[in-house]
């Protein structure tokens, strides 16, 4: 707080008497008596290190104990032993470094009580030197470079404690591998209109049109792997345009992927795995709605515009002897957003 002429009430110009003292300071124990210092000195090391061990026993909880193993807590139920494990020790780890750098501050660093006067924002140069050179000061007082047990096991907490992080990448689940590469897209699948399950034909698909398919058979895979993950890498869009319209449709051997001017794409972006299905007619610029990336359906799915760096996957197709659409083939691309393992 300040009074009328700016200046603070605890502190005054040059000269003057401050308008309220501090009271007279007292040392601490840790000041007078160095085997308090000692003393002090060991508890902070002891802190810092327990805080090792227990990043330790984080990672020894994390290999050892089975997700699955239970145990009784009286009236707070049953908990998973794992978590349980993995909780105690990561935190305790982290409350340890704070607490052994509280007491490190209350105890061993320097205790000297200053009022400070009030300066302009822009410091002049000698102002900025004697920052630095009180900064050197307590860097020196704080006692870091000759209290070597305080600094070796706080150096040891410190290195120690970003590993648990890196073991929680193993929770993120496997790396894509061959995932990504291959869907339930084979040869003969005939292509079917999501949801319903109506098989399609040429002529249901008028120019301009725009549906979102999958392959037959989809619903059963999914009930028998019990997931999702037949569907968000096997769903499609087809669209049709007039033939004269597509300026490249065609794999890198030259084969033409579309049947009368229909043309099937993936329907997750390149970019981070998007469902798309605004069509432009006019443009047939296919947008992702979650960070705008767009791609010219007319131009193999090339993109044209955002953050995505390939194009869409396209599905190659054709008719089967009862006229129905088709796939040639599986994707030759992977589908969905790239990754490091691609090569």
């Amino acid at each position: 707080m300040s009074d009328s002429q700016g200046k603070d009430l605890a502190t005054v110009e040059h000269g003057e008497a401050p308008l309220y003292p501090l009271p007279p300071h007292r040392p601490r124990t840790t000041d007078t008596d160095p085997r308090a210092a000692r003393r002090a000195q060991r508890q902070v090391a002891t802190q810092f290190a327990l805080s090792a061990v227990l990043t330790v026993g984080f990672f020894v909880a994390y290999w050892v104990v089975p997700v699955d193993q239970t145990v009784e807590l009286g009236p707070f139920g049953v908990w998973s032993l794992s978590n349980l494990l993995l909780g105690l020790t990561l935190g305790g780890a982290i409350l340890l470094i704070g607490t052994g750098a509280i007491h490190w501050a209350k105890k061993l660093m320097s205790d000297e009580e200053i009022v400070d006067e009030r300066h302009p924002l822009g410091s002049p140069e000698e102002d900025r030197a004697a920052a630095k050179e009180m900064f050197d000061t307590g860097l020196a007082e704080s006692g870091f470079a000759e209290r070597k047990i305080v600094r070796r096991s706080l150096i040891g907490a410190l290195l120690l404690f970003p590993l648990p992080f890196i073991a929680f990448l193993r929770d993120m689940g496997p790396m894509p591998g061959t995932s990504l590469r291959n869907t339930i897209w084979k040869k003969g699948t005939r292509i079917v209109v999501d949801v319903s399950g109506q098989p399609l034909r040429p002529e249901d698909l008028q120019v301009g049109t725009l549906v979102s398919a999958s392959p037959e058979g989809l619903d059963e895979i999914q009930e028998e792997e019990g997931t999702q993950n037949a569907r968000a890498k096997a769903s499609i869009i087809l669209v049709r345009m007039s033939p004269d319209e597509i300026r490249s449709d065609q794999s890198p051997e030259g084969e033409t992927w579309a049947y009368e001017g229909i043309l099937a794409y993936s329907k997750i972006c390149t970019h981070v795995g998007c469902p798309i299905a605004l069509y432009q007619r006019r443009t047939h610029h296919l947008l992702c709605p979650c960070h705008q990336s767009t791609f010219d359906l007319a131009d193999s799915g090339n993109v044209v515009f955002g953050p995505a760096a390939r194009r869409m996957p396209q599905l190659p197709i054709t008719v089967d002897d009862e006229g129905y659409l088709v796939a040639q083939s599986d994707f030759t691309q992977p589908v969905g957003p790239s990754f490091w393992e691609r090569g």
